[in-house]
């Protein structure tokens, strides 16, 4: 994928050497000549403009991108640049970063963003996963789709621990993505038998969660599903 990062600061430059080190182009713009360090990711495409001017973007080439990510420091400038990628160039994929939780409302498709990022948003869902064995915990909503990413760790008591993935009657429009065992992740084998602190990956509908949580519980324990959601 070709990718165009706004803003060139030290969060900009840490997604852009983890996308080149995927396989996939990436363009790094910034309007502040202090920020293009060149030989920090020499691999990268940059670019000293403003990523707000439509006329820079068309230097860059937005049109040609498959992914646009705003990544400044600033929420205005994120908002900005990631409606001109969308209503302008029609960029399939916008992120926009969130650096202020009030602000986060306003990271949504009315302003051409597909997916926002906010750190204390995200940071709270994995401390909440990370203290919630046994609970349901949303974690991301996808906006196109009524589709969530849940997540719940297996508590030792669980009616799914010791059983193969392929003898769990989930319900429907639920699928089991991958499985975190030891801190590393893995697809699901059909064959494969569940253990307890396995973490397990969902993406369902929501309609659905109530069910798969009562199908991961034991019986004696009424089922939590925890929202800690960030918008995807």
């Amino acid at each position: 994928m070709r990718v165009v990062i706004a803003g060139a600061g030290n969060v900009g430059r840490s997604i852009a050497s983890e996308l080149l080190a995927n396989g996939h182009e990436v363009l790094l713009i910034d309007r502040d000549p202090r920020s293009i360090k060149v030989e920090s990711v020499p691999e990268a495409e940059w670019l000293l403009a403003d990523a707000c001017e439509l006329s820079s973007l068309e230097e860059a080439g937005l049109d040609t991108c498959d992914v646009s990510i705003a990544a400044t420091g600033d929420d205005k400038v994120n908002l900005v640049h990631s409606l001109l990628a969308k209503t302008e160039f029609g960029v399939p994929r916008t992120v926009g970063r969130v650096n202020h939780p009030r602000n986060e409302w306003m990271f949504d498709d009315v302003w051409g963003v597909d997916v926002a990022v906010s750190t204390p948003r995200i940071m709270s869902a994995l401390v909440e996963e990370a203290v919630t064995v046994g609970d349901l915990v949303r974690l991301f909503q996808f906006r196109r789709g009524n589709s969530n990413l849940v997540e719940m760790t297996l508590p030792e008591n669980s009616p799914a621990v010791g059983q193969r993935i392929s003898d769990l009657a989930f319900p429907r429009q639920v699928v089991l993505v991958a499985v975190i065992r030891d801190g590393l992740a893995q697809a699901p084998q059909r064959d494969a038998t569940l253990e307890a602190d396995d973490e397990l990956l969902f993406v369902t509908d929501p309609s659905h969660e109530r069910e798969l949580a009562e199908l991961l519980t034991p019986d004696h324990v009424r089922p939590s599903v925890i929202d800690n959601t960030v918008g995807l």
